[in-house]
């Protein structure tokens, strides 16, 4: 296994050179029309008000809204950094994040919340302005991310993915010890990473189930794990990202501190394969 300054050096390279084969690195986002403006910004104040009234009706805290603005244009990013205020910023695809993050403004919070693959860990971690990668499940994933990240900036918050639904096409560790073990990896071997929290994404099944005012089996589980992880690792106050488009109010009421909502704000995305 190579030295970590070694790994780090070879991520910066990798990123800087990425920055390099773009045809406009450090070409500003274009500005969004004034329509395009007023919808954005009225559909995130929708979801705040949503967000708020869930919250001042129950004992929930008020959670983080992470814009997930995979497969939209940086322009729409911008629109609601600038008009709305929105810092928190989620997206699926590396290469996507590394495009915006060298357009936009350096004080947007990214959240990277798709697959995580070890091939791309290096070059997540050496963006600055990276705020959390959610979708971590190996210990394997965890030391890349450490290695790649450099002692000059803040640490990385990392959550751990948890597949609790069981479902063979979501990743995630088991909910029980594979959680635990990547936890306790995290907090003891990774000093350039925090564990943050844990994060699942809910059976759609169960939550449309749970609309009806039954708790959602899938945040009542990643709860179940939060304590347990805390019991065996020794860490407490670990958030829960839970909760989407379809299900966030219910996400909330069953516990929720960082919410992930996309189309509710910047409407329908295109196919991957158009965008």
């Amino acid at each position: 296994m190579p030295p970590a300054d070694s790994v780090r050096r070879t991520a910066r390279t990798k990123y800087i050179r990425l920055l390099a084969s773009m045809a406009s690195p450090v070409a500003a986002a274009a500005p969004a029309t004034p329509d395009r403006v007023l919808t954005l910004t009225n559909a995130l104040s929708s979801v705040t008000a949503r967000i708020a009234a869930v919250t001042q009706s129950s004992t929930a805290p008020v959670p983080r809204l992470v814009a997930v603005s995979k497969l939209k244009p940086a322009s729409d990013v911008l629109a609601l950094y600038t008009a709305a205020d929105q810092r928190h910023f989620g997206e699926n695809y590396v290469q996507e994040l590394v495009d915006k993050a060298a357009q936009l403004p350096s004080d947007i919070h990214w959240h990277f919340i798709g697959s995580l693959q070890s091939n791309k860990c290096a070059t997540l971690a050496s963006i600055p302005n990276l705020f959390a990668v959610e979708t971590v499940d190996a210990v394997k994933k965890a030391r890349k991310l450490n290695d790649a990240r450099s002692d000059e900036w803040d640490m990385l918050n990392v959550f751990i993915q948890v597949n609790t639904s069981g479902e063979e096409s979501k990743s995630g560790a088991a909910p029980g010890k594979d959680t635990v073990e990547v936890a306790r990896y995290i907090v003891g071997q990774c000093p350039r990473l925090k564990l943050l929290g844990l994060m699942t994404i809910g059976s759609i099944a169960r939550s449309r189930a749970a609309a009806d005012g039954e708790q959602n089996p899938d945040f009542a589980a990643l709860m179940e794990t939060k304590r347990l992880v805390e019991a065996e690792v020794g860490v407490d106050g670990l958030e829960l990202s839970m909760g989407m488009s379809d299900d966030f109010e219910d996400a909330i009421k069953q516990g929720s501190t960082n919410v992930r909502v996309g189309s509710n704000i910047f409407g329908a995305r295109p196919p991957k394969k158009s965008s």
